[in-house]
């Protein structure tokens, strides 16, 4: 085994730095450029128009060979670091109190998802890794939980571009036909808060969903919709297990070999978490950490989408938005189903 001295490191560091700063500069120009897209237009975040002008300049110019290592450490590093900030969004009594009276309704709504994902998705012949992308977008968060399993599974950055774009659009029309909705069903704050921050994916769109519904089912939505995020964990769990039996074949699983199937930035997302939750992170930081994950998130899909093979989206074709359209409304009648017979609505 051959070791590196010590005394070539600084240079080695330094080169590696010279090597990726200019894709890794030009990512975070375009998530600066969607950062005031997403103040501008709330409902689009940062992430879509991020994956959008990174699609747009790569295909009038694709990244050369000075600008691609910034860009590949960009959409792989930058990426991970981000879903481990991700964390600092959650906190232990939130959990419990959204989580006890949401649990019923979360849960049913993220299993039909997820089945609906991996058989209708192959029925329809969509490739395996855009229907788990679509499927957890659509089941847990979005684009953040998009972010968390994309370097799991292996996605490529056309997967990936598609994937959000369809989760965005669905994302738009919650927007415009989620209030309503509730207001055809008399739901009251309470309850609208618990449907839009279940079957509404990007906290935006949670957020712009029950302002237009009212500013009381605000609070409850937010924190339900970050309650949601933590399906994060046991979904990339089975994801890596699944991906480590596929690629070295079946074996017996101890608990030690499940541990070392959990990717780092998956450890780091929890142990952010319980940071949060035992308040280690006072609030002087919490507001820079989470702006620090949205920001670093659309870095990273700025990134995607100056990689993205649009000929391989192409090819997709309509089957992955069909898809997500049949989601989307399995999720939505799944919530208003337990919803009802729990006694969240009255009929």
């Amino acid at each position: 085994m051959q070791f590196t001295p010590v005394s070539t490191l600084p240079r080695r560091l330094r080169d590696r730095g010279a090597e990726v700063w200019p894709g890794v500069i030009l990512s975070l120009g375009i998530a600066v450029l969607a950062t005031f897209v997403g103040h501008a237009i709330p409902v689009a975040g940062s992430a879509l128009p991020a994956i959008v002008i990174g699609v747009i300049i790569g295909l009038v110019r694709r990244p050369g060979a000075r600008l691609r290592p910034g860009v590949a450490y960009s959409s792989k590093f930058l990426l991970q670091f981000a879903v481990v900030l991700l964390g600092a969004q959650l906190s232990l009594g939130s959990i419990l109190v959204v989580g006890a009276e949401s649990l019923p309704v979360m849960l049913a709504s993220l299993i039909v998802c997820l089945l609906g994902a991996w058989w209708i998705g192959r029925v329809l012949g969509v490739h395996r890794r855009l229907r788990t992308l679509i499927g957890v977008g659509t089941g847990v968060c979005g684009a953040s939980a998009i972010a968390a399993v994309s370097p799991i599974i292996g996605a490529l950055a056309g997967e990936v571009a598609y994937a959000i774009s369809v989760i965005f659009l669905f994302n738009v029309l919650a927007v415009a036909l989620f209030p309503l909705i509730g207001h055809a069903l008399a739901l009251d704050p309470h309850a609208f808060g618990l449907l839009a921050g279940t079957a509404v994916n990007d906290t935006s769109s949670v957020v712009a969903a029950a302002s237009v519904f009212s500013t009381a089912a605000l609070g409850f939505a937010v924190v339900v919709k970050l309650v949601r995020t933590l399906m994060i964990i046991p979904i990339s769990i089975g994801l890596s297990v699944l991906e480590a039996k596929r690629s070295a074949g079946a074996g017996r699983l101890t608990v030690r070999r499940v541990v070392s199937f959990v990717p780092w930035f998956l450890a780091g997302f929890i142990v952010v978490a319980l940071l949060n939750s035992i308040g280690a992170f006072p609030q002087s930081v919490h507001d820079p950490l989470v702006a620090a994950s949205v920001f670093l998130i659309a870095t990273a899909l700025a990134a995607i989408g100056l990689s993205t093979d649009i000929g391989a989206m192409r090819d997709a074709g309509w089957r992955p938005l069909l898809l997500g359209a049949v989601l989307w409304v399995l999720v939505t009648a799944t919530s208003l189903a337990v919803m009802i017979a729990t006694g969240w609505v009255g009929l």
